[in-house]
């Protein structure tokens, strides 16, 4: 079966991993049949990383992925012939393979690939938690399918776990990593999605919230301004029209948080920032020029913010690439925020 026959859910092979939850979820309660794949180990070139997540419907409709060709094809495969209570497939590509060119790893590399039906209970549980930016785990046991789902101080479903793997899970899940717990139980960590906010419905967030939820963030943008903060102009986007002060603080900025402000506007740009410096946020970004910085510095700190906590806000917000247009500029911002995000800054 090649790619140009399978059929794709809208969210695709974009979507990020908690989106392809929740739509593995909403087809359960469609009454659909749905198996999902997770990526347990590469090596090389692997173009997915450990814990990525395909989820199938039987009908072979798909959202995620776990390479960048015909793995897809072989997961729908096992997936629309996988039983209900089947124990679950693990499946194994490397650069041997005929398919190593179709899964993207001529240059050398493996992938090996789980595939297995949810438990709807714990399923709910994850989407629930991750929409509460409460971090869980997911333990799938590979021999019998049973799986287990362990938060902060809860122990779930179906798989009991002894004293030392439930140390190394609560281990796992304060890290953030996903691993394999000896040779037959993997665990994937669910924490909060990556979260943009951006003060100000313009032009420049138009551009940088699509381009900010195709490589995995959930975007809300903010403007008290009706004119602006239109559904027209920010289709797909959650977006909320209210004074930034109002509207951050009944927010969650965690350290999965991005905030950029783009109003132009001093008092709507220094109440997002505000409530920005006073979270854990890992990143915190102003567009204006370096004499608008300077003077919103000196805003800032008359409000009493110091000069370090000040350091946080990357102003001229965005890498300096010479951008000029809007499509430019939320290039630079995102690709800052990226950077961020990957430690690189």
């Amino acid at each position: 079966m090649c790619l140009d026959t399978i059929r794709c859910d809208p969210a695709d092979m974009a979507a990020d991993d908690g989106e392809v939850l929740a739509t593995a979820l909403r087809w359960i309660d469609e009454g659909r049949k749905v198996a999902l794949a997770v990526v347990l180990s590469t090596w090389g070139s692997a173009p997915r990383s450990q814990g990525s997540y395909m989820a199938v419907a039987d009908d072979g409709t798909f959202a995620g992925s776990v390479s960048g060709g015909c793995v897809e094809a072989a997961v729908i495969s096992e997936a629309s012939e996988m039983e209900d209570g089947a124990i679950p497939v693990v499946l194994s590509f490397g650069v041997e393979d005929e398919t190593a060119w179709h899964v993207g790893l001529p240059c050398g590399g493996n992938i090996r690939v789980a595939v297995f039906r949810p438990d709807r209970g714990l399923l709910t549980q994850v989407v629930g938690s991750q929409s509460r930016r409460v971090p869980s785990a997911l333990v799938l046991e590979l021999s019998s399918g049973r799986q287990a789902l362990v938060g902060e101080d809860a122990l779930g479903g179906s798989l009991m776990l002894d004293g030392e793997s439930l140390k190394a899970v609560h281990g796992h899940l304060g890290q953030g990593t996903c691993a394999m717990i000896g040779d037959d139980l993997f665990v994937r960590v669910h924490e909060a999605p990556w979260t943009l906010i951006i003060a100000g419905a313009v032009h420049i967030s138009q551009v940088l919230a699509g381009m900010a939820r195709s490589v995995g963030f959930a975007v809300t943008v903010v403007d008290p301004r009706t004119a602006f903060a239109s559904s027209e102009r920010f289709p797909g986007v959650n977006l909320v029209c209210g004074d930034p002060d109002e509207v951050m603080a009944g927010l969650s900025l965690d350290r999965r948080s991005a905030v950029v402000t783009l109003t132009h506007v001093p008092r709507l740009d220094d109440a997002a920032l505000k409530a920005a410096l006073g979270s854990a946020a890992f990143y915190v970004g102003a567009l204006g020029s370096s004499r608008t910085h300077a003077k919103r510095r000196q805003r800032l700190g008359d409000a009493g913010f110091s000069d370090s906590v000040m350091d946080r806000i990357s102003g001229p917000v965005g890498l300096d690439i010479g951008a000029r247009t809007p499509a430019e500029i939320a290039v630079s911002i995102l690709a800052e925020i990226i950077a961020a995000r990957r430690g690189k800054r």
